[in-house]
């Protein structure tokens, strides 16, 4: 009798719990995914994200991007995989085929099962290179192919690394002087320079060492290394031809004498300046300076610059305070 009885107990007790178990199961839902995009859309490559705004009550074990060329693309289609938990999230999307129209949704999975975003569509341009990219911030630059290599036609603007942490705005003279860490500012910390010449950044914000391991450019592109410059400035003939295929044709913006440009490369050099170690501003309108993401030493890295008078083109051995321009350059 007191078998029988513990039997019944242990059935009823195991009833109990799995009723409480189902109840608290019943209370979970699917994560929810909002503002899904497609940007920087080439022949073969995109990027996309989202952003999991809510869990669903349990762990997001899964999240990215899922694509295919019907309409409705699942994870069991081609996808990305990126970390676990909620938060925005940027893919970089790879192997596609030229001049195809895909479908693609965002996902994030917990326990219950795989939630899907708003389906997004974009297709792929029938060129190797894509004419434009764009930054975190929504920021549109032009690209152009010299030799093997793709760059920005334009200086870097943004305010944000990739994964859209902060860089900070440094304008005081002290401030920026004392600086081991990430800083940005606009020439004479005036904004209205940041369409035509975009920022000026410490070598702190340029370093993934420094900077917590943290990409200043766009995905899909980084800061050329004191190699892939010197591989640019072989390409156009060595550092004392090069000057003059680098720079905007005419003096709209570079000081006489300019005679030597003809921005036959397509690089359209201009003189936004530069903020040396001691904070001052000094050679908008004469020099263009831009960062590499070579080290020399301990405080130092290497950067190339472009003259008024001609010179320039060659490497210079810059302080990682000074505040230069960077020009991004495609990944292979």
């Amino acid at each position: 009798m007191n078998s029988i009885s513990k039997s019944s107990i242990a059935k009823v007790l195991i009833l109990l719990i799995f009723i409480v178990y189902s109840c608290k199961m019943d209370k979970l839902m699917l994560p929810t995914i909002t503002n899904t995009f497609v940007i920087n859309v080439s022949s073969t490559t995109a990027a996309s994200g989202a952003t999991v705004t809510n869990d669903g009550g349990a762990p997001v074990l899964s999240k990215g991007v899922c694509w295919n060329t019907s309409v409705d693309p699942t994870v069991e289609n081609s996808k990305t995989i990126e970390s676990e938990g909620t938060g925005s999230f940027t893919s970089n999307i790879t192997k596609l085929i030229p001049n195809t129209l895909y479908y693609l949704r965002a996902y994030a999975t917990n326990s219950v099962g795989i939630a899907y975003a708003d389906q997004e569509s974009f297709t792929t341009s029938s060129g190797a290179l894509s004419e434009t990219v764009t930054d975190v911030e929504g920021n549109i630059y032009n690209a152009i192919t010299i030799g093997n290599q793709t760059w920005m036609k334009e200086n870097l603007k943004t305010t944000k690394y990739r994964n859209y942490t902060d860089i900070p705005l440094v304008t005081d003279v002290e401030d920026w002087f004392l600086l081991t860490t990430p800083g940005y500012c606009w020439y004479n910390n005036n904004s209205d320079n940041k369409d035509t010449d975009g920022a000026l950044y410490n070598w702190y914000a340029v370093d993934a060492g420094i900077n917590g391991d943290k990409n200043i450019c766009p995905l899909g592109w980084h800061v050329p290394s004191d190699t892939e410059w010197s591989i640019l400035m072989a390409y156009l003939g060595g550092d004392s031809v090069a000057v003059g295929k680098l720079k905007e044709i005419g003096n709209v913006h570079w000081d006489n004498p300019n005679t030597d440009a003809t921005n036959e490369s397509g690089f359209t050099a201009l003189p936004s300046g530069a903020r040396d170690y001691g904070a001052a501003f000094f050679g908008s309108g004469r020099y263009g300076y831009w960062w590499s993401s070579t080290a020399i030493a301990v405080g130092g890295a290497w950067s190339r610059y472009v003259g008024f008078d001609g010179s320039g083109g060659s490497r210079s051995a810059s302080l990682n305070q000074c505040g230069f321009s960077v020009r991004c350059l495609k990944d292979n």
